[in-house]
């Protein structure tokens, strides 16, 4: 016998020529994270859209922190690797 269930909903996004941006990203954990029901009195909705828009700075923040840091690990390896010029490539980014 078969099972079935439900999944939700699935949002996929293309780019080109690169990844999703940092932007993007903390929107979806900020989304995640916070959400505002409908039906929700329009002061706690402001509120929480309030606090919303806190959250998604701070996630937009340490994620852009993250990706920094991980170039910079990323530059540090190739150096010592001795693929100097693909380091300044990176480094232009």
């Amino acid at each position: 016998m078969g099972m079935t269930g439900i999944v939700g909903s699935v949002s996929v996004q293309t780019t080109e020529d690169g990844g999703l941006s940092v932007d993007h990203w903390a929107d979806r954990a900020t989304n995640t994270i916070v959400s505002v029901g409908r039906n929700s009195h329009p002061l706690v909705a402001e509120q929480a859209e309030a606090f919303k828009d806190d959250v998604r700075n701070v996630v937009r923040y340490y994620m852009a922190q993250a990706v920094e840091s991980s170039k910079s690990s990323l530059i540090a390896e190739l150096v010592f690797a001795g693929e100097t010029e693909l380091a300044e490539i990176l480094r232009k980014m």
